[in-house]
């Protein structure tokens, strides 16, 4: 894709991501915004996601994302939709999706099936941030830009441990840290440094988790009446499923919190040899071969033997 011959003649120009946005995500609709103001001054750039959390503070420009998912342009000339499997991941945004002259979709989830007017979608990228550099024209780059992108590759790679990782993904990064940014303390603050609410709902994960399928897969719940006492939200519970994950001789990892009553997100993790993204579509959800989410109703057994019945298919 050439992203600005796209973009030719667009004067509005909507940014936008999946619900509960994570590095990923937040990291490419930054960068993306950056990077448009300086090639299309004329342009109106609106970045459209979620309140990222606090964490993400050291991006130049977050407190531009218009959280309340309003705006005085009813139709836009470009609808640029970053790190969501499909439209309905968009959230409050998807109304402007519609009414949008051009559909622009930019993404690496295998799930994707293509829904936009123009397309780039690769699932051998590590991340949405790593697809998106390389349709940035490099004289365009700048450290804040830079900043944003590799944020993304980070966390959307567990800090470059995960299998997703290809030579072209630490090439990608070492041109972004040779910008002259603190990366070390990036990574500390926008992916290991957790609150001491976070801590304590990671505890309760790993305490109650059960094992079955001989120890093979791991499954772990938060229900909203724990997550009411400890004041936690959404965002508290971020990377619980990979620690289940890391239990030895786990295949599958389940994590799920309650959204209502006999409602649950769930994530999934894998070591590669499940492809938990079939589950997830399976369910209307989405993701890639070892990290997949969607939302099930349900009782919290209810979820977990349909979700044992899916993973025994292929274990088998």
């Amino acid at each position: 894709m050439d992203l600005l011959k796209e973009l030719q003649g667009c004067r509005r120009i909507l940014l936008t991501g999946h619900i509960r946005p994570d590095g990923d995500c937040i990291g490419s609709v930054m960068g993306l915004y950056m990077y448009l103001k300086k090639a299309m001054k004329d342009a109106v750039i609106i970045p459209m996601i979620e309140k990222p959390a606090p964490e993400f503070g050291c991006i130049r420009d977050i407190d531009m994302i218009q959280s309340d998912f309003k705006s005085d342009i009813t139709e836009f000339d470009a609808f640029i939709g970053l790190d969501s499997s499909s439209s309905d991941r968009y959230g409050e945004a998807l109304k402007y999706f519609d009414s949008a002259k051009k559909r622009i979709i930019i993404d690496h989830h295998v799930s994707n099936d293509g829904f936009g007017d123009v397309c780039c979608i690769d699932p051998e990228a590590s991340s949405t941030c790593e697809l998106l550099l390389g349709l940035m024209d490099e004289k365009l780059l700048d450290k804040d830009i830079a900043v944003a992108i590799y944020i993304g590759i980070i966390h959307d790679t567990g800090v470059l441990r995960f299998s997703n990782v290809k030579p072209e993904t630490l090439n990608a990064c070492a041109k972004l840290i040779s910008y002259g940014f603190d990366y070390p303390r990036i990574i500390d603050e926008t992916y290991y440094e957790k609150t001491r609410i976070q801590n304590e709902m990671l505890g309760r994960a790993l305490v109650e988790s059960i094992m079955f399928m001989d120890g093979k897969c791991i499954v772990s719940k938060i229900d909203q009446d724990t997550m009411d006492f400890y004041g936690a939200t959404p965002h508290d519970l971020e990377g619980i499923v990979n620690q289940l994950k890391n239990t030895k001789g786990v295949e599958v990892a389940i994590f799920m919190y309650e959204l209502a009553p006999q409602s649950y997100k769930v994530s999934l993790r894998s070591s590669g040899n499940v492809d938990v993204s079939k589950i997830a579509k399976f369910y209307n959800g989405g993701g890639h071969v070892r990290a997949a989410g969607f939302s099930m109703n349900g009782t919290f057994h209810d979820v977990v033997n349909n979700l044992s019945d899916s993973i025994a298919m292929q274990l088998n």
